[in-house]
């Protein structure tokens, strides 16, 4: 299931880029911060977008996240860093709306199940997000994408767990984040 959503994000994305000829390029960021006297995190993501037509920018991205904890009661504190790589697409709509899709491969240094026992670690771990949101160009220089993204994929390893800020009536977590991103042009 997962090859066949990779490789048709693949495919939708090298489809698009062949078919339409690009307008222009833009840079995007993202960020990520939370922290409490138990330890934090902080996240920090670039897109490279080629715009094709007035409505749609495709293209690379990368990622890096930083993680601390320290136990309070025990003393013992440790860190790490997940970084990664991907692709998005967003399809833009009236200057209002976005609507887009961002596969993101990180590696994690947690052991995940295999089904035949654990991997010892580091793995690639995929996310693949799904959603839209408010999109809004500011003097033609740069854009603002604020909006919720769901992960189809919830890897049980995915780095963007401890982002997901609902849950269900069982208190388990539902696999959405916010997502904001600032977009300036390029050419």
């Amino acid at each position: 299931m997962k090859k066949l959503l990779v490789g048709f994000l693949c495919v939708f994305m090298l489809n698009a880029s062949f078919a339409q000829e690009i307008e222009g390029s833009e840079f995007g960021v993202d960020g990520y911060f939370g922290a409490s006297n138990l330890g934090g995190s902080f996240s920090v993501g670039a897109k490279y977008g080629l715009k094709f037509q007035e409505n749609f920018i495709a293209g690379p991205s990368l990622r890096i996240q930083r993680n601390w904890s320290k136990n309070n009661f025990t003393g013992v504190s440790g860190s790490y860093t997940i970084y990664g790589v991907g692709a998005f697409g967003h399809a833009r709509f009236g200057n209002v709306l976005f609507a887009g899709a961002e596969f993101e491969l990180m590696r994690s240094p947690f052991a995940t199940s295999t089904g035949t026992g654990y991997s010892t670690g580091p793995v690639w771990t995929p996310a693949l997000f799904l959603g839209g949101g408010y999109s809004q160009e500011f003097n033609e220089s740069f854009r603002l994408n604020a909006g919720v993204m769901y992960d189809v994929i919830n890897h049980v390893n995915s780095p963007f767990r401890q982002g997901y800020f609902m849950r269900n009536a069982n208190n388990i977590p539902i696999p959405l984040i916010y997502r904001i991103t600032f977009f300036f042009v390029i050419s």
